[in-house]
């Protein structure tokens, strides 16, 4: 626990004494850009090659470049010739760019004809570069058909109905119309396996998945979900000219979702087998079909409409029956953001992930039907399998929350025995760790840090002995332009009793003797957990970004925060639950208390002055802070929210709000509660928004109208869910909240900027 002790001078208005140059405000837009090339040896995880070696990015005088280092001979280099690489992706792509800035953060190194290559991403542009030639070429989309969030095929895209060859090379099964077909590879005839497919109940041929032995094969029968579109107007195209319609399948809660069922089939009979369906009677999702390496039954995972249950079934080759592997059930929610199973020797044993005795842990499951053995347990969580060695029979995990007095969402590295025994610990360090096996099991890369200590690279052995040091960060030129590190503060929640954990940013010319409003950077979702717990500067981890953006809004006469109440990860299943069905509460009892025990210790720390701000399900929270909280929340501005979890995705919003819809959904919706405003409100959304449909700003937009309540509004015209189009130096929408944050909070007035013509270069 880190306890901040401040200064308790005279109570000052100097917030509102200095007007906010427009100087003040561009450093504060560019301050990313300015401290960008302040860190060495800023080292990012590392990635394996296939060849026993690994790469990193690492910060340089200039930029950053790519690393690669053998361990077998303790050395390294550069990974490739960043000049070259860049010359080429601007030759496939007409991005230009310098060698010490290429666009992209990481890469897949592969290998094709024996040539290394590197797999990338510009932008929305998928690269295969050749690292000998430096040509790089843009990889073909796959030809599979699309999905609308994972759950509804999009019939508007033909499906990818190249032929599916047996292993034996004696037959191709694809479709044709709506049934699947069987061809003869040496004579080329032909007979159909299914006779009955039509446009409302078809066999999907990109689901097709042949036995070992190539005597049988199995797909799905499809019956089609809702093919629910979004409709967005690109009012001000590239280029110029009319407006343009946009459209996008997007289910949402409550919308009817394919419904998938197995079918077994015989080749040499033709005799088709329907699985009967009692094991996974109301899918929200099915996985892929897979077989057992043996040819004695095939797999998938069924995940329950409603997300309260999930199966590993298998189905037998021999007669078509199907039983449950493994199946994981919750009175709330399973989780299922998240890998919940591995497979080992073709399907004999199963590494299953769970939370049913309230904290998330290893079991190991096999075909017999026996009880499982757990391997792991305790008041800790487990975050992340890493690494599974099936001749080793181990399994290399991170995990966090088992060492009191240290911040629970730390994350520290194990391994442990499939056949028993105590987790061996490997790593030490009161920081973050990112570890990287090696593919071999010989090796990890160890590479830890906290928000106020630089990174550092570690190459260990497997049994945990230090090999060398790889990297070491050196912030010096940083912390000399000013940059000081977040504070760590935690208090209890709503309960009195559970720790809740929070990051403080103070203005860079933090004074104890003044009184500062409060901004709180809010991100609810219970996917993850958000508040950085690694080296925060230029996205060293995601949040990186997003905390330079705290630390420019504080420079401007703030202290900005960021908290992980309950209903977030990364704690234990009753913390998790707080948000079933509840995404309204956001954690805002734990936020408030949080706030509230800060003050009592820190009398610079203003809770009469507090605004919000926040992105995505941000948005929904810091409109729900005004509308829920308007006791204590005085302003807030909400980015692209999914401000009523009914016109939201289908995907985000029935994993935690369930299904089928219910009036929980009413209970959390910013547009049925639309009339509780009290607070000042600005709302920032990009009319392209294609994760978020835009319509739902819109629709809290007619709901606040027709209350009469007074509020701000920018549309972005082509912004995306990430919005902000930049305008020379200055990001217009960003800029926007920190005028009215200055406005609302301290009592300002911002620049005139519509009379500062060379503020703007356009």
């Amino acid at each position: 626990m880190i306890v901040l002790a401040c200064g308790m001078g005279t109570d000052a208005r100097a917030d509102a004494e200095v007007l906010p140059l427009p100087a003040q405000v561009e450093r504060s837009l560019a301050l990313r850009s300015q401290w960008i090339g302040l860190t060495r040896d800023v080292a990012w995880p590392a990635q394996w090659h296939g060849d026993g070696r690994f790469h990193y990015r690492k910060t340089v005088e200039g930029g950053f470049r790519f690393q690669l280092f053998d361990p077998r001979q303790g050395s390294g280099s550069a990974a490739f010739d960043h000049a070259r690489l860049a010359q080429g992706i601007a030759a496939a792509t007409g991005f230009h760019t310098q060698a010490l800035h290429l666009p992209f953060e990481d890469y897949q190194a592969i290998e094709v004809d024996g040539v290394p290559h590197a797999r990338l991403q510009v932008g929305a542009m998928p690269l295969r570069c050749n690292l000998y030639s430096y040509a790089c070429q843009q990889e073909a989309a796959s030809p599979r058909r699309p999905r609308g969030f994972g759950v509804v095929r999009d019939l508007r895209v033909d499906a990818d109905n190249t032929p599916r060859r047996s292993p034996d090379g004696n037959w191709e099964a694809f479709s044709r119309g709506h049934d699947i077909v069987l061809r003869r590879v040496a004579d080329g005839s032909e007979r159909a396996l299914t006779r009955d497919g039509n446009a409302t109940g078809f066999y999907d041929p990109e689901s097709i998945a042949w036995a070992p032995d190539s005597r049988q094969l199995a797909f799905y029968h499809v019956r089609p979900g809702d093919a629910h579109l979004v409709t967005r107007v690109e009012t001000s195209p590239e280029g110029g000219g009319p407006p343009r319609l946009q459209t996008q399948l997007y289910p949402r809660p409550g919308d009817a979702v394919d419904r998938e069922q197995p079918v077994l089939a015989d080749v040499a009979s033709g005799r088709l087998t329907r699985v009967d369906d009692a094991l996974f009677p109301n899918p929200y999702r099915m996985s892929p079909i897979r077989w057992r390496a043996d040819g004695t039954a095939f797999a998938f995972d069924y995940i329950q409409r409603g997300h309260q249950r999930v199966r590993l079934v298998e189905v037998s080759s021999r007669d078509g029956r199907a039983h449950a592997v493994v199946t994981e059930d919750s009175r709330t929610f399973v989780d299922v953001s998240r890998p919940y199973h591995y497979e080992l020797d073709g399907g004999s044993e199963v590494v299953w992930l769970s939370e049913r005795d309230g904290w998330r842990h290893l079991y190991l499951y096999d075909r017999t039907g026996r009880p499982p053995r757990k391997l792991t347990s305790g008041p800790w969580v487990v975050r992340e399998v890493l690494k599974v060695d099936a001749a080793r029979r181990q399994v290399w995990f991170s995990a966090s929350g088992m060492d009191a007095g240290r911040d629970p969402y730390f994350r520290q590295v194990f391994r442990v025995g499939l056949d028993g025994g105590d987790p061996v610990r490997l790593t030490h360090a009161d920081a973050d760790h990112d570890v990287a096996p090696s593919p071999d099991g010989n090796w990890y890369v160890d590479a830890y840090s906290r928000v106020d200590m630089p990174p550092v690279m570690e190459l260990r052995h497997a049994d945990g002995s230090l090999a060398r040091q790889v990297e070491q960060g050196d912030i010096t030129a940083l912390r000399a332009a000013g940059w000081r590190a977040p504070e760590s503060f935690v208090a209890k929640g709503r309960d009195g009793v559970t720790d809740i954990w929070g990051l403080v940013v103070r203005p860079r010319d933090f004074d104890p003797a003044r009184r500062y409003p409060v901004i709180e950077n809010i991100y609810a979702g219970p996917h993850d957990s958000f508040v950085p717990k690694g080296f925060w500067p230029f996205g060293y981890h995601s949040g990186g970004d997003k905390v330079i953006g705290m630390q420019a809004l504080a420079d401007l006469g703030f202290i900005v925060v960021q908290i992980d109440g309950m209903g977030t990860s990364n704690r234990s299943k009753a913390f998790h639950d707080v948000a079933w069905k509840n995404l309204g509460d956001s954690g805002f009892p734990d936020r408030i208390a949080w706030h509230q025990a800060l003050a009592a210790r820190d009398r610079s720390y203003d809770i009469s002055r507090v605004g919000i701000y926040g992105a995505s399900a941000g948005g929904q929270s810091t409109l729900g802070a005004l509308l829920f909280h308007p006791q204590f929340y005085r302003a807030g501005v909400a980015w692209n929210g999914c401000y009523d979890n009914r016109m939201d995705k289908i995907s985000w919003n029935e994993q935690w709000m369930g299904w089928p819809v219910d009036d929980s959904y009413a209970r959390a919706s910013g547009v049925d509660n639309a009339y509780r405003l009290q607070g000042e409100l600005l709302l920032i959304v990009g009319e392209q928004d294609s994760n978020v449909d835009p319509a739902s700003t819109m629709q809290v937009v007619d709901a606040l109208i027709r209350a009469g309540k007074d509020f701000d509004l920018l549309n972005i015209p082509g912004g995306e869910h990430t919005v902000g189009r930049s305008t020379g130096p200055i990001d217009y929408a960003h800029r926007r909240q920190f005028d009215f944050f200055v406005r609302h909070l301290q009592g300002r007035q911002p620049p005139a900027w519509n009379a500062m013509t060379d503020a703007h270069p356009r």
